[in-house]
């Protein structure tokens, strides 16, 4: 009895430190979103569908370039740095966050090389975006670096500050009658330009540019597979915008994306959520890997019920002035009829976190890239096919059906990788395996398979490579 009763205040306190954890990650994506949200429904309301569809074709441009920079720099921070030694932490995000700032110069450079190429609003909402890349991909990085050392606080702080100078910004341009798409764009990028410089002081470091080369060769067992696994994703969505703009037009793009728009709530909830996940599933594995997989499920039918309930809530509440308020009167009935579709795909990409969090955790960086490949290629192969078939409506369905191939896909390679994970560590759980080895025996072959878990655990050498 007593064993119980000491047992359960520790149950308690793990539950909320766990909440807590959950709650920065959603207050803080809640004020991310709520900045990139305000410009593109400030875009959809008062530009029309075509100049969104516009700023549309340079939003997923920067999405694609987000991704290929968490892919080569927070990823595997978060998988290998998470609550580290904060002398090991400084080192890493010193790195790390120089990764991003060198990921946004280059794209940004090429976004003023297809200045050149494009014309009217498109060529203008690209020449401010190359200006900004730079500041922007160090701004999420920040993010990314504070959570996983735990402090969700000062990552809402940076994003705080990026909201609310954004505010102003915007508020200038409305006075000033310089609402286009260019300026919009150079407003919300030097804003989070404006955060980027506070992340410095926030974190007591400075990103070191010539630490790049030795970040990249350390992780390089998994910065090209998370590098390709996100910019696959991320690429088969700009693609797919691209190729329905070509076919469909810059209208139909307009209304896929308001479409998507109008899911903006939820995904405050799922970005949030997704913050804190992968660490989540790493404290999940060190207990076992039935954990996991139990947290794993956890997460995708939770996700996937939520968005669920956001997706009949606007079947019902759009009609009844909820579209007025959020793209105008009339703007909204095109949009409408992808509502159910566009809610599909969510509860199925919700779904997939559940798995995608599980193979990061278990440092499965080829299992989730061969997921996301697969997953990415239906997914562009079928939101084309529908936009030829029947335009914006059969884009919509084609990547619905195309998310929940990758549904079974995603949870097939977990499958796959928790079993991989036994056969490496004979069953015998992290827990028991990060403790200091106290005699001879199986330890040879118990350290020859330590590389391949998700992080160096206290007592290997700091350097030591992981496969």
């Amino acid at each position: 009895m007593a064993g119980a009763k000491q047992a359960a205040p520790g149950a308690v306190q793990l539950l909320h430190q766990v909440a807590k954890r959950f709650s920065w990650g959603l207050a803080d994506q809640g004020m991310s979103s709520l900045s990139n949200a305000a410009v593109s429904f400030y875009v959809a309301r008062e530009l029309g569908a075509e100049q969104f569809g516009a700023f549309s074709v340079a939003y997923v441009t920067y999405a694609f370039v987000l991704n290929a920079s968490r892919g080569l720099a927070t990823d595997p921070l978060l998988v290998r740095f998470s609550h580290a030694e904060h002398a090991r932490w400084r080192h890493a995000v010193q790195r790390c966050t120089a990764t991003a700032v060198l990921v946004g110069l280059i794209a940004g450079i090429c976004s003023l090389g297809a200045v050149a190429v494009c014309s009217g609003t498109t060529r203008m909402a690209f020449l401010a975006l190359g200006i900004t890349l730079p500041g922007l991909m160090l701004q999420d990085s920040w993010r990314y670096s504070f959570f996983t050392a735990a402090k969700g606080s000062r990552a809402f702080v940076n994003d705080a500050i990026w909201t609310v100078s954004l505010g102003v910004g915007l508020e200038g341009l409305r006075l000033w009658h310089h609402q286009t798409v260019f300026w919009l764009v150079l407003i919300w990028g030097l804003t989070a330009n404006l955060a980027a410089l506070c992340g410095p002081l926030q974190a007591r470091l400075i990103p070191k540019l010539s630490g790049v080369a030795e970040w990249l060769s350390a992780m390089r067992d998994l910065g090209p597979r998370y590098l390709l696994e996100n910019t696959s994703n991320s690429g088969a969505g700009q693609l797919r915008v691209y190729i329905v703009g070509f076919v469909a037009g810059l209208t139909a793009v307009g209304h896929i994306q308001e479409g998507s728009l109008l899911m903006g709530p939820f995904f405050v909830i799922f970005m949030g959520i997704s913050l804190v996940t992968v660490p989540e599933a790493a404290r999940s594995l060190r207990r076992s890997a039935r954990h996991l997989r139990r947290y794993c499920l956890f997460v995708g039918a939770a996700l996937s019920v939520l968005a669920l309930a956001w997706g009949l809530i606007l079947l019902i509440a759009l009609p009844h002035g909820l579209g007025a308020l959020l793209l105008r009167a009339k703007q909204w009935e095109p949009v409408y009829g992808l509502v159910v579709w566009v809610m599909l795909t969510m509860m199925g990409s919700c779904v997939v976190a559940g798995a995608a969090a599980g193979l990061h955790a278990l440092g499965a960086a080829r299992r989730s890239l061969r997921a996301m490949l697969v997953s990415s290629a239906a997914y562009l192969i079928l939101g084309v096919l529908g936009a030829v078939l029947s335009g914006a409506t059969g884009s919509v369905q084609g990547t619905a059906l195309a998310t929940w191939i990758g549904v079974v896909v995603w949870w097939w390679q977990l499958r796959l990788g928790l079993r991989d994970h036994a056969a490496t560590v004979g069953g015998v759980s992290i827990a028991q395996l990060s403790q200091p080895p106290t005699n001879t025996g199986p330890l040879p072959r118990i350290t020859e398979s330590l590389p391949r878990l998700t992080q160096p655990l206290p007592w290997i050498e700091e350097n030591t490579d992981v496969t």
